[in-house]
C-alpha cells in the first residue's frame, strides 16, 4: 500500500478574533476590527439586488472596480490588482517573489498572514524588534541580509496601534537595499488623521520597489465578501495577474466595493465615530489604570502592567458577561495585553457598563 505524503510547514494557523461564546446567543464582538457602522447604504442596495446573475463568472480584471479605484485616489488604474481579501495579495507576492530560504522581514508584533505565507513557500521569517510596540527602522536594518528580498510592514500596526509617521516610512524606504520589496499595509488609512502621517500610496505610488495593499473589510464593512486591493509597479502586477486566480473576486463583493468608494458620508461618520469613541474608551479605562496607544486605527492595545487585573482575568470577566475582546498572547506572543476593536455606540456603552461592574462601581 501506498502512503500519500505532502510537505511539512511549520506555522501555527491563523487564529481569527472570537465571534461566539457557549450559552450567550447575543455577543457583542471588539475582537476582530470590523466596521463599527456597518455597511454604507449604497452597499446595502446594490447586495440585495434580486437580478445578480449569479450562474455567471465575475469579471476577472475586476475593471469597474479598478476603474472606481483609479478615480478615487487618482491613481492608474494598470497597477491595480484586486483580491479575495488583501491577504490574498500577500499570498501571491509570496508565491511571486519567494523561494525557499529567502529570507523575509516582519515585525515582531505584526499582522500574522505576512509570516504564514512566506513560510508556506519555504522562506524564512526573520523577525525585527519593536520599540516600545513601534516598528523600528534600525532593528529592520539590522535583520538584512543577502538573502532579504521582502520586508513586510502595515502602518498603522496591527496589533500595537502604533504607526511610522512619513519621514520615519520614507526613511526605510531609502535606506533598505533597492532590489529588497517593500510591502506596505494601508489597511487602517482611512482612521488615520494624525498630521504627521502619510499613506503608502501617498508616498510610493510611483516607485519600483513599493508595494501597497489596501482593503474593504475594515472602515467598508465588506468583511464576509473578502475583497482588498493592491498597487505597484506595473511589471509586478502583470506578473501577479499570471498567478492570480482566474475569478478571485466575487460579482457581489465587485458591486459592492465600487458602491462603497463612492459614499464618502459613510467613511466619514465612521472616521468620526471612530474618533469619538477611541477617546472616549481611552480616557475611560485609564481611571482603572489600563492604558493604550495614541489614538490611530479603530482599535486599542490595552495594557494591564498597572491595573488589578491581569489581562487573561479580565478577558474572561468580560466574557461572562457577553463581550469577546482579542487576545494578543496567542499568535501574536504579547502578554498581558488585549486588543480591543471600537464598536458602535451600544456596544462601546455596553463595554463600559460592564466594566464599571467588573470594578465594583
Amino acid at each position: 500500500m501506498t502512503n500519500l505524503s505532502f510537505k511539512k510547514i511549520n506555522i501555527e494557523a491563523y487564529e481569527p478574533g472570537k465571534s461566539t461564546i457557549k450559552k450567550l446567543k447575543k455577543v457583542i464582538k471588539l475582537s476582530a476590527n470590523e466596521s463599527a457602522l456597518g455597511v454604507s447604504l449604497k452597499a446595502k442596495k446594490v447586495i440585495s439586488k434580486k437580478n445578480t446573475n449569479f450562474f455567471r463568472y465575475p469579471d476577472g480584471t475586476s475593471r469597474k472596480l479598478r476603474d472606481q479605484i483609479s478615480k478615487k485616489f487618482k491613481c492608474d488604474i494598470d497597477k491595480i490588482i484586486c483580491g479575495a481579501g488583501s491577504d490574498e495579495i500577500i499570498q501571491m507576492l509570496c508565491q511571486l517573489f519567494l523561494k525557499p530560504n529567502d529570507e523575509v522581514i516582519v515585525p515582531q508584533y505584526s499582522f500574522l498572514m505576512y509570516r504564514i505565507y512566506s513560510k508556506i513557500v519555504g522562506a524564512k521569517v526573520v523577525f525585527s524588534k519593536e520599540k516600545n510596540f513601534k516598528i523600528s527602522i534600525s532593528e529592520i536594518l539590522k535583520k538584512v541580509t543577502k538573502k532579504t528580498k521582502i520586508v513586510f510592514i502595515a502602518n498603522p500596526n496591527n496589533p500595537t496601534g502604533t504607526y511610522l509617521n512619513k519621514s520615519e516610512l520614507m526613511q526605510l524606504r531609502k535606506k533598505l537595499r533597492k532590489n529588497i520589496l517593500l510591502v506596505v499595509d494601508d489597511a487602517y488609512f482611512e482612521y488615520m488623521k494624525n498630521r504627521d502621517y502619510k499613506s503608502g500610496l501617498d508616498l510610493f505610488g510611483n516607485k519600483k520597489n513599493v508595494f501597497i495593499l489596501r482593503t474593504f473589510s475594515k472602515i467598508y464593512g465588506l468583511a464576509s465578501l473578502r475583497i482588498g486591493w493592491g498597487y505597484g509597479p506595473r511589471k509586478i502586477v502583470d506578473a501577479l495577474n499570471l498567478i492570480k486566480p482566474p475569478f478571485n473576486v466575487n460579482e457581489v463583493a465587485q458591486l459592492a466595493a465600487v458602491e462603497s468608494l463612492k459614499d464618502t458620508k459613510f467613511v466619514s461618520q465612521s472616521v468620526k465615530h471612530n474618533l469619538l469613541y477611541a477617546s472616549k474608551i481611552k480616557k475611560f479605562l485609564n481611571q482603572y489604570n489600563i492604558y493604550s496607544n495614541e489614538i490611530s486605527a479603530n482599535f486599542l492595545l490595552l495594557d494591564f502592567s498597572n491595573c488589578k487585573f491581569k489581562a487573561k482575568n479580565f478577558y474572561e470577566k468580560l466574557k461572562a458577561k457577553g463581550i469577546i475582546l482579542r487576545s494578543t498572547e496567542y499568535g501574536y506572543k504579547i502578554k498581558n495585553r488585549l486588543r480591543l476593536t471600537i464598536g458602535s455606540r451600544n456596544d462601546n456603552l455596553k463595554f463600559m457598563r460592564s466594566v464599571e461592574r467588573i470594578f465594583g462601581k
